[in-house]
C-alpha cells in the first residue's frame, strides 16, 4: 500500500462525497481516510452468543435471547398504555415491553412461535424487561447472514439529522478497507510484538471494527492501546532527553551567603526529611549545566513555599534574578506577603506585580528589573507581558501550573538568553498516570509528609439530623478559643437555590449563635470585594469566630486559629474541592476538625466520596479515587479537558498499559536514542509521519 494512501481526503471515499464530507468534518473531525480509521468503535452490540433467561444480569448490555411468547397484555399507567409480552424459554420467564405502535406489533406478534429477541436488558424486582426488542423469527434469523459483533460508533444529532446513522458509517468502513485491501503498514517492531505477544497492525485494525469474537476484539484493543500510549510516551521521553542534551541550563554552582544565612537564622522550622530531599534534588539539576524543568507536588501545608524560596536564595547567591507566578492575585499577594514575613530583614529586593498594581509602581518595576536591583518579582499573568524584561532570570517559579498552558510556560524561557531553570510548583496531587502522561516531560519532585507539630486532621461524616449535637460541639471549640468555617456549595446551575441555602444557613447560625456571645461573619459573591475583604479581615483577626461562606475560600485565607471545617451539603462537592477546602484547617499546632454533614439520600458515588475523606487525609489517595470516579478531563478542570485526546486507551482504566508502554518507550530510547537500528524501521518511519502531522501534539496539552 502507497504509505500517502491513508492521507486521501475523505470526499473521494465511495459512498462519501462532498456533502457527507462536510458533516463528518465539522461533527468528529474527519477529513482524510486516517481520520476515519482511527474513528474506533465505542461499544459493541454481541450477537454471536445467544442468553437463557435465568443467565441475565443487570449489566445494562444488550444480549439475544431465544424463546416464546406465551401471552399478550395492555396495562394502564399514568401516562397513556404499555404493552407487555411475557416471553420464556425452558429456564424462565420474562418481559417484553413496548410503550409505542401497540395495534401494529399486536396484530404482527405471533404466540407460541419461537423467536430470536435482542436488546438491552433491565430488572425490576426479579423480573427482568426488554423495552422495544428488535425481533426475528428463529427460521427468519437462522436463514440471515450472521453478522458478528456489530460496532456502535461515536454520534452527534447534526450526523443522524443528516442520515449518518451508524449503518452508514459501518458501511464507510468496509468500503475504506476494501480500497486498503485490509494492509496497513506495521508501526511496532517485531521485538515489542513479540515479547508482549502483540498481534499485527492490520489484524487489530480489522478486529477493532469487525470482531470476529470477544477474545480478538480484546487482543485489538490491547494493542491499539499500547501504541497509542507507547507513541505518547515516546514523545514525551525524547523531549525530556533531547533538552537535557541541547538546552543547557545556567550552571549555579555557588551555595552562597543568602542561602546559608536563611537556613541558619530565618527557618521558623526544621526541614523535614521530604523537604531536604527536594531541594537535593533540585540543587542537583541546577549545577548540572542542563536546564531544569521541575514538578514539585505537596499537600497542602506540606511547606512548598520554603523550598522555592530556598531555590530563589540560590539563584541569587549565584547573580540571577528569579520570579513567582500564581494564578490569581489573591495567591499572589499570599505568597508576596509570606515570603517578605520568612525574609525578614535580609537584604533581598522584592515586588509584586499583578493587575492592579499602579502605573507609577510599574515603572519603577520595570526599572529595576531591568538594571538587575530587584532580585524576586512575584506576580500574576502580567508577569508575562513583553514589557516585563528582566535583567537575568535565573529560575521562573510557577504555582498552581495547570493553569497555565505550555505555550505561557514557554514565553518565561524567552525573558532570558539562556532559558531560566523552572519550577511548577502544585498542591493539587496528580496521581502517577496522570502526572505520567502530562507531565512526562519534567521530573518529578514529591513532599509527601507535613511539618512537625501539624496534627493529622479528624475527618467525620454526620447526616442533618445531627446537626444539634454538632452546634454543641461547636459551642465548646468556641469556649476553647477556637474559630469555625461553614461552607455552603455555590453551583452557577441552581444558583439562585444555593444562594437562598447560604441565608437559611446564616439565619439559624445566627439564631443558634446570638449576639453579643458570639461574632459570625458572611462571605459569598454578591457581596462587593471591598466587603468581602472587611469581613475576611475580621476573621482573620479573631474579632469572629464563625465565618459563614460559599467556596470563595477555597484558595487563599490562613487563619491557624481555625479548628474546624463544616462542609454543608457536602455531597455535592467533588473530592479535590473537599480535600482542598479541609486543607483550611489544621494550620496551628491544635487538633482540628471536618465535618461532612449531608442529607440521607446519597448517591454511590457520593457515598464513595465521604468515605474516602473520612478514611484518609492523603491527597495522592485521594487524587486517584478522584481520578477513577471523574475520569481524566474533568480532573483539570474544563480549560484543560483536551489534555490526553487519546482515541482508544483511557489513562485511568488502562493504568497497567501507560505504565508497561511508557517503560518499553524508556528502554527503546535508552538502547537506540536516534532510532537508527534495522529492528526499530518501523517505530522511526510512524514516529517520524506523527511528528509532521503532529498528531502526538493532539494527544498532549
Amino acid at each position: 500500500m502507497n504509505p500517502n494512501f491513508l492521507e486521501t481526503p475523505i470526499p473521494y471515499l465511495k459512498g462519501v462525497g462532498p456533502n457527507r464530507a462536510d458533516t463528518l468534518g465539522s461533527e468528529l473531525g474527519i477529513q482524510t481516510y486516517r481520520d476515519l480509521l482511527h474513528l474506533f468503535p465505542n461499544r459493541y452490540l454481541d450477537k454471536t452468543s445467544y442468553y437463557k433467561i435465568n443467565q441475565l444480569q443487570p449489566s445494562g448490555a444488550d444480549v439475544q435471547v431465544v424463546g416464546k411468547i406465551i401471552r399478550i397484555k395492555t396495562v394502564e399507567q399514568k401516562r397513556g398504555k404499555r404493552l407487555v409480552a411475557s416471553f420464556v424459554d425452558e429456564t424462565g420467564e420474562m418481559e417484553l415491553v413496548w410503550f409505542r405502535s401497540h395495534k401494529w406489533i399486536r396484530e404482527n406478534l405471533k404466540l407460541n412461535e419461537p423467536y430470536v429477541v435482542f436488546g438491552r436488558t433491565t430488572r425490576y424486582g426479579s423480573t427482568f424487561s426488554m423495552p422495544h426488542p428488535e425481533m426475528e423469527l428463529l427460521s427468519e434469523h437462522q436463514k440471515g447472514l450472521k453478522i458478528a459483533m456489530q460496532p456502535i460508533y461515536p454520534s452527534t444529532e447534526k450526523l443522524s439529522a443528516k442520515g449518518i446513522t451508524n449503518r452508514v458509517i459501518a458501511k464507510m468502513m468496509q468500503q475504506l478497507f476494501l480500497e486498503c485491501k485490509g494492509q496497513f503498514p506495521e508501526s511496532l517492531s517485531t521485538a515489542i510484538l513479540d515479547e508482549l505477544k502483540l498481534i499485527p497492525k492490520s489484524e487489530a485494525l480489522f478486529n477493532i471494527h469487525f470482531p470476529k469474537n470477544q477474545d480478538l476484539l480484546a487482543k485489538a484493543q490491547f494493542r491499539l492501546k499500547f501504541e497509542e500510549l507507547f507513541y505518547v510516551q515516546l514523545q514525551l521521553i525524547s523531549k525530556k532527553l533531547l533538552r537535557k542534551q541541547k538546552i543547557k541550563g545556567l550552571p549555579f554552582d555557588n551555595v552562597g551567603e543568602n542561602f546559608n544565612t536563611f537556613f541558619k537564622e530565618h527557618l521558623p522550622f526544621e526541614l523535614t526529611n521530604a523537604q531536604k530531599k527536594v531541594i537535593k534534588e533540585i540543587r542537583n539539576d541546577m549545577g548540572s549545566n542542563a536546564q531544569m524543568n521541575r514538578l514539585l507536588q505537596g499537600d497542602v501545608g506540606s511547606g512548598k513555599t520554603i523550598v522555592g524560596l530556598m531555590c530563589m536564595l540560590l539563584a541569587i547567591d549565584n547573580g540571577f534574578q528569579t520570579c513567582l507566578m500564581a494564578p490569581t492575585e489573591i495567591l499572589a499577594n499570599q505568597h508576596f506577603n509570606g515570603l517578605k514575613e520568612l525574609l525578614g530583614d535580609m537584604n533581598i529586593n522584592i515586588s509584586l506585580l499583578t493587575g492592579s498594581t499602579k502605573k507609577s509602581a510599574r515603572n519603577i518595576i520595570h526599572e529595576q528589573l531591568e538594571n538587575g536591583e530587584l532580585n524576586i518579582l512575584v506576580g500574576t499573568h502580567a508577569v508575562l507581558e513583553d514589557k516585563v524584561q528582566f535583567k537575568n532570570l535565573g529560575l521562573a517559579i510557577i504555582d498552581e501550573q495547570h493553569r497555565f498552558g505550555v505555550a505561557q510556560r514557554s514565553k518565561l524561557w524567552h525573558k532570558n538568553e539562556v532559558p531560566p531553570h523552572i519550577l511548577v510548583m502544585t498542591a493539587t496531587p496528580i496521581p502517577r498516570t496522570l502526572a505520567m502522561s502530562l507531565y512526562g516531560d519534567l521530573d518529578i519532585s514529591v513532599i509527601d509528609e507535613l511539618p512537625p507539630g501539624r496534627k493529622p486532621i479528624k475527618t467525620v461524616h454526620r447526616f442533618d439530623s445531627n446537626r444539634l449535637k454538632v452546634f454543641q460541639f461547636i459551642r465548646d471549640e468556641i469556649k476553647k478559643g477556637r474559630q469555625i468555617y461553614m461552607v455552603y456549595p455555590l453551583i452557577k446551575e441552581s444558583e439562585a437555590l444555593d444562594y437562598k441555602d447560604l441565608m437559611d444557613g446564616y439565619e439559624s447560625v445566627a439564631r443558634d449563635f446570638p449576639l453579643p456571645d458570639y461574632q459570625i461573619s458572611i462571605v459569598h459573591g454578591k457581596m462587593k470585594p471591598s466587603d468581602k475583604d472587611y469581613e475576611m479581615e475580621r476573621f482573620v483577626k479573631g474579632e469572629t469566630q464563625i465565618m459563614v461562606a460559599t467556596t470563595v475560600i477555597e484558595v487563599g485565607v490562613n487563619v491557624p486559629n481555625a479548628s474546624v471545617m463544616i462542609i454543608e451539603s457536602a455531597e455535592r462537592f467533588g473530592l479535590s474541592q473537599l480535600h482542598q477546602l479541609r486543607g483550611r484547617v489544621g494550620r496551628g499546632a491544635e487538633q482540628s476538625f471536618c465535618i461532612l454533614m449531608t442529607s440521607h439520600k446519597l448517591s454511590e458515588d457520593a457515598k464513595t466520596r465521604l468515605e474516602t475523606m473520612v478514611r484518609t487525609n492523603d491527597g495522592f489517595e485521594i487524587a486517584e479515587v478522584d481520578l477513577k470516579l471523574r475520569g481524566p478531563g474533568d480532573l483539570m478542570g474544563t480549560q484543560q479537558s483536551g489534555i490526553l485526546n487519546l482515541k482508544i486507551a483511557d489513562i485511568v482504566k488502562d493504568n497497567q498499559i501507560l505504565k508497561t508502554a511508557r517503560y518499553y518507550a524508556l528502554q527503546l530510547l535508552k538502547d537506540d536514542p536516534k532510532l537508527e537500528r534495522e529492528g526499530n524501521r518501523s517505530i522511526l518511519f510512524a514516529y517520524t509521519k506523527m511528528m509532521q502531522q503532529k498528531t502526538i501534539w493532539n494527544y498532549i496539552s
